[in-house]
């Protein structure tokens, strides 16, 4: 799991790294909080690689219409 977060390809998905932490801090609380399900399979695994492998697989991004922060450059 930390090997994808050391790759640029998840970086570059969300357009940065403090865009990348903040996602993940974001998405963390929603799951630790009980107001959100995963969206892969947890299959015991730590709730930040449910994180970390949600938005690698496209399903957790970032808003950019509702934020008014440029998306990334494809």
């Amino acid at each position: 799991m930390i090997e994808n977060l050391k790759s640029d390809d998840i970086i570059e998905k969300v357009g940065g790294r403090f865009k990348l932490t903040a996602l993940i801090q974001k998405r963390w609380l929603e799951l630790m909080r009980g107001e959100a399900r995963p969206m892969v399979d947890p299959a015991g695994r730590p709730l930040l690689e449910v994180v970390v492998q949600e938005i690698l697989e496209g399903k957790v991004t970032i808003d950019y219409a509702a934020s008014d922060l440029a998306p990334p450059k494809s």
